[in-house]
């Protein structure tokens, strides 16, 4: 195997090791936008049940 065969596999093998990075942080930017849209309904879902253990609280020291 010649030199300019030996840079040509390094040149090739760089280009692919980049996409293989760049599909990768693409990947992790999906799942990064599930997580925070997770952590968003997970918020939404603790103050609800906040309000309604709150509520119930209120309507049993009323007596309602």
């Amino acid at each position: 195997m010649g030199v300019t065969d030996k840079v040509w596999a390094a040149l090739t093998s760089m280009i692919k090791l980049e996409d293989k990075v760049d599909r990768q942080s693409e990947a992790m930017k999906v799942q990064q936008q599930r997580i925070e849209d997770l952590t968003a309904r997970v918020i939404r879902i603790e103050a609800q049940l906040e309000l309604l253990t709150g509520a119930a609280l209120v309507k049993k020291i009323r007596g309602d």
